[in-house]
């Protein structure tokens, strides 16, 4: 059980720093050029063949019923809204700050699990949801006059919505379905979404590709923020629980600030690590709420 744990425990983590790499992909690709919907469009049709190929190599069923499709067609129109939401808020915000936005999700999952499936509000929940409202205001007014765009910070907020309900539905589904073919086709059914949405406005089309740089960072987005973060992330779901893997969330943040200052010289600012500080400490306060009863009980 302990090996078990630690597996769920280290996928965990990895999934996490893996979808923290998003900006690296997506805003050198907005550089060269690529619209939001080309690069998701491109990233899951190349993480769709990888799967493919795997599940044919390892000779993995593709089969399924009726009532299994609803469950993953569900799941591709969740990731599809939290990837194309999120995608458009780096278009208005910083991509680190657009990250730590984010990783909201998991008081969205305390809170939808408290609501519809009866697991008790806790005070430490209560709290948690006081400073990460905090932090939010924070990272809203982020010093030295500069607010963040509210267009952006509705986007980015949709897109952690729309990742707590994908990762609740995955913990309660009944699939009993092996990581790359439950991940094959959550990412197909997205696939399907992103190229429905290309075709509501002229500016979302599909654009070709024209460069080799342009293949790099779409492979980046396709292996490593896609294929790998959500294969991890469903092999964590399911050993560990919801709320446990969002917590696993926190370096995606860390990731993604440390690249977009790094990389993209982004502005940062004492406003911003105090909002940033706060919201980890609301989902760390989450997860390690059973431990602190433990210890306050003795």
């Amino acid at each position: 059980m302990k090996s078990e744990k630690a597996k769920g425990i280290i996928c965990g983590i990895l999934s996490a720093i893996c979808y923290g790499m998003n900006p690296l992909g997506a805003l050198n690709l907005y550089q060269e050029g690529m619209s939001t919907t080309s690069d998701l469009f491109y990233r899951f049709g190349f993480a769709v063949i990888i799967l493919a190929c795997i599940m044919i190599a390892k000779r993995i069923s593709f089969k399924v019923n009726k009532k299994q499709v609803l469950v993953l067609a569900s799941l591709g129109v969740l990731f599809a809204i939290s990837s194309l939401s999120l995608f458009m808020s780096f278009l208005y915000m910083p991509a680190g700050v657009a990250s730590t936005l984010l990783f909201t999700h998991p008081i969205m999952v305390a809170l939808i699990m408290a609501v519809f499936f009866k697991e008790r509000i806790t005070p430490a929940v209560v709290f948690s949801i006081a400073l990460a409202f905090g932090g939010v205001c924070l990272l809203y007014y982020s010093g030295e006059g500069v607010v963040l765009n509210t267009t952006g910070v509705i986007l980015v907020l949709l897109s952690a919505l729309s990742y707590a309900l994908y990762m609740i539905v995955v913990n309660k589904s009944s699939l009993c379905f092996s990581t790359f073919k439950l991940t094959f086709y959550a990412l197909m059914f997205c696939l399907v979404c992103v190229g429905l949405f290309s075709f509501t406005n002229k500016d979302f089309y599909i654009q070709p590709i024209t460069n080799l740089n342009q293949v790099v960072y779409i492979l980046l987005l396709s292996v490593v923020t896609t294929f790998m973060s959500l294969c991890l992330m469903n092999i964590a779901v399911k050993i560990l629980g919801s709320t446990p893997t969002s917590i696993m969330g926190a370096l995606e943040p860390l990731t993604a600030v440390v690249i977009g200052v790094f990389v993209f010289n982004e502005v940062f600012t004492l406003n911003l690590a105090c909002g940033i500080v706060l919201i980890l400490i609301s989902v760390l306060l989450i997860v390690l709420q059973d431990k602190i009863k433990k210890i306050g009980s003795k």
